[in-house]
């Protein structure tokens, strides 16, 4: 039986859940409020409830708008906090409390706010994985497999067959012989793994504020894809004029100032696949965010490469356009051209932050 405590603190862990999954999108589109902890846990602030108040200032320090300034005068501080100087306050702050919450539970709830179909992978049978699986019982074994329950079991039987049971003292001692232990069998199962490779333009149109866009929404596809697979491995690659594959940090960090030429990032894209990740073998993902803004002559072997490359053996390829006061914005133009005849080409327009919750839905909502 559980102790009373432990049923209140699940209580208070599902309700501290419930919050979270109400403030999802709000979570999704301020990325700044996610805070890896390990590769497990996501710790995510959830704000207290407080009633509204008035905060009043000192008496005798005028009202709002009245009197005559100085020039130079600062606005807004209080007599005491001159040159930065205040004294300790004795108002409470804000109250924030921390709510640990597995990816896995990130990916249940994102699955059901964003009504994601589950994906269906290709090539499970391809890749195959021993595992060990604890179906069967034994005579022998070690102390720490001894199976409990069968093992009373047989002590019990024992003793009504040898007359030995008494239910007015109702002991019941095993032998050696009435031990029975848990064991295994060694079976092999398919294995669904996926490859994600991720492109952005670093060109010096892309601001430290799309590539924050880029990054949250990353996150996201990431712990749905990880959610879905045994195994995901991720690959970075990062473009201007010329396409070069980096790890995740350098990804996020890197702003050049040339040319944006995109072919480059999907000539780097393929390389990778046929290096690394059979397409019979791998469900393979690809996602590029860019401004839009590529060298006109270039958008052409962009289609190419595309349609005889990275398409046929994609299960998912994602272009998110993310605005930028720099770009031009005319690469998802040039996509439009082919949308149409590739099912597994997803395009989505990222005007700001309160838009990655919609381009997520946009990307993983076929269930490919």
């Amino acid at each position: 039986m559980s102790r009373a405590i432990d049923r209140d603190r699940e209580r208070f862990r599902q309700i501290v859940r419930g919050r979270v999954r109400e403030n999802l999108r709000e979570y999704i589109t301020h990325g700044e409020m996610l805070g890896r902890k390990g590769r497990e846990i996501v710790s995510i602030p959830v704000p207290s409830i407080d009633i509204p108040h008035f905060r009043h200032g000192k008496r005798g320090s005028g009202g709002v708008g009245q009197g005559q300034g100085e020039i130079g005068q600062p606005i807004g501080r209080g007599p005491d906090e001159e040159d930065g100087r205040g004294t300790a306050g004795d108002q409470p702050g804000p109250h924030i409390r921390e709510a640990e919450v597995t990816l896995d539970e990130l990916a249940e709830m994102l699955g059901q706010e964003l009504e994601l179909p589950r994906i269906e992978p290709k090539g499970k049978d391809k890749i195959s994985s021993a595992k060990d699986r604890y179906n069967s019982i034994r005579q022998s074994g070690p102390d720490s497999l001894r199976h409990l329950k069968r093992t009373y079991k047989r002590a019990l039987l024992r003793q009504l067959a040898s007359d030995t049971y008494d239910p007015k003292n109702p002991i019941v001692i095993p032998t050696r012989d009435d031990e029975r232990f848990r064991s295994w069998t060694t079976v092999s199962e398919p294995q669904t793994n996926a490859a994600v490779i991720y492109m952005m333009d670093v060109s010096g149109s892309m601001t430290d504020d799309q590539k924050q866009i880029v990054r949250t929404e990353a996150f996201w596809i990431d712990t749905w894809l990880k959610k879905q697979y045994d195994g995901v491995q991720t690959r970075y690659v990062i473009h201007d004029a010329v396409a070069r594959e980096v790890d995740e940090d350098t990804f996020y960090r890197t702003r050049e100032s040339g040319g944006t030429r995109i072919s480059s990032a999907y000539q780097a894209a393929v390389r990778i696949i046929e290096r690394e990740f059979p397409p019979e073998e791998w469900n393979l993902y690809c996602f590029h965010f860019s401004d839009g803004d590529n060298w006109g002559e270039d958008s052409d072997q962009c289609l190419d490469l595309l349609q005889q490359k990275l398409l046929p053996q994609c299960n998912l390829f994602c272009y998110g356009q993310v605005h930028s006061p720099y770009g031009s914005g005319d690469f998802i133009r040039d996509l439009r051209r082919i949308d149409g005849k590739w099912e597994n080409l997803i395009l989505s327009e990222i005007a700001n932050r309160d838009a990655i919750y919609e381009s997520i839905r946009d990307f993983l909502g076929t269930g490919r």
